[in-house]
């Protein structure tokens, strides 16, 4: 009699548990979004999806403004200050300089001008994109070119970088799961 009670009890228990993880608040809570606000305006101002804006973001530094790669990548979207003084140039952005790519609204705009460039390099190809913010524009349209990867999501463990093919399918994984969790977020 006292083994079914605490049967009865740990599967009380553990009913709780599960229906307390598929909570909004705890899925939140695993996947928060910081800058929020920023990334909103830079995703409205550049016509790009937030939600991948956020999963950039949460790929590169993991919401850490301040994160510098080792191979010198700056700021929340991670740019190569080349490739941010590329973009300012372009994109005209007024007083700003490399020396701002740890300030988040600078670098998540400039990132995301970059993301939008790509996207129209790429015809709207988010994976294409993804891809190429990683790699670089030139050596995907190779990959393309030489046949090497055919550019969809669903090849990408043919990707012939191993740090690329794991960042788009890293990038698409946390997109897919912001969107579930924040769709009335973002609208």
């Amino acid at each position: 009699m006292k083994i079914q009670k605490t049967a009865v009890v740990l599967l009380l228990i553990l009913m709780g548990v599960f229906l307390l993880i598929n909570t909004p608040f705890i899925w939140k809570w695993m996947y928060p979004i910081q800058f929020k606000h920023e990334i909103k305006q830079a995703a409205e101002r550049f016509q790009v999806d937030p939600i991948l804006i956020v999963a950039i973001i949460r790929t590169e530094s993991g919401f850490q403004s301040d994160r510098v790669s080792h191979k010198g990548a700056v700021g929340l979207m991670q740019l190569m200050p080349d490739t941010a003084e590329w973009v300012i140039e372009q994109a005209g952005f007024q007083e700003v300089s490399r020396e701002h790519l740890d300030v988040p609204q600078v670098n998540i705009d400039i990132g995301t001008w970059y993301l939008r460039f790509l996207l129209n390099m790429f015809r709207g190809d988010q994976v294409l994109a993804i891809a190429a913010y990683n790699a670089g524009p030139g050596t995907v349209n190779q990959w393309l070119r030489e046949q090497k990867w055919d550019g969809t999501l669903d090849s990408s463990d043919d990707i012939p970088y191993g740090e690329t093919r794991h960042y788009v399918q890293r990038v698409m994984y946390y997109k897919e799961r912001y969107q579930r969790i924040y769709a009335d977020d973002f609208g």
